[in-house]
């Protein structure tokens, strides 16, 4: 059994579901504004030290009002239904998410971010720097090309 313990709780502007569903609450630029919180549990907060110099943190999370997972998604603005492992739905066979925020600073165990896009409450598992590795060059959209969402 694989047993994961979380590192810390997101505060965030979006309380439920449905203020964060694009269909009903479209952003022009996305989440890159949307300001909040990450709180670290206080065990958790040595392994703080030297985030500060860091401009943007991977957040690994648990999508935790998910609902059961499925194989196949309906994307928002989307007809079609498509593959879950090609979109980003949070009702997926591990209810494991991931995004990137931009870290604006610290202070004790609170990591204030923006690019908030989880609920409140949004249990964090795990956080990791964003490097100039992680960019990638080339990358390929598949079906999200034409995507409302990426425009």
């Amino acid at each position: 059994m694989i047993r994961f313990r979380p590192i810390g709780i997101v505060h965030s502007p979006f309380k439920t579901r449905d203020d964060i569903d694009p269909r009903r609450n479209r952003r022009p630029r996305g989440f890159a504004d949307v300001r909040g919180e990450i709180e670290i549990d206080p065990a958790y907060a040595p392994g703080l030290k030297d985030i500060a110099g860091l401009s943007h943190l991977i957040i690994i999370f648990v999508f935790h009002k998910a609902g059961p997972g499925h194989l196949f998604a309906r994307p928002p603005f989307e007809r079609r239904r498509r593959g879950v492992f090609s979109t980003r739905s949070p009702r997926r066979p591990n209810p494991i998410g991931m995004t990137v925020v931009r870290l604006h600073g610290r202070r004790g165990n609170i990591l204030k971010v923006s690019g908030i896009d989880m609920l409140e409450g949004t249990p964090v598992l795990d956080i990791k720097p964003y490097t100039s590795r992680d960019r990638k060059r080339g990358v390929q959209r598949g079906w999200m090309q034409r995507s409302v969402l990426n425009r």
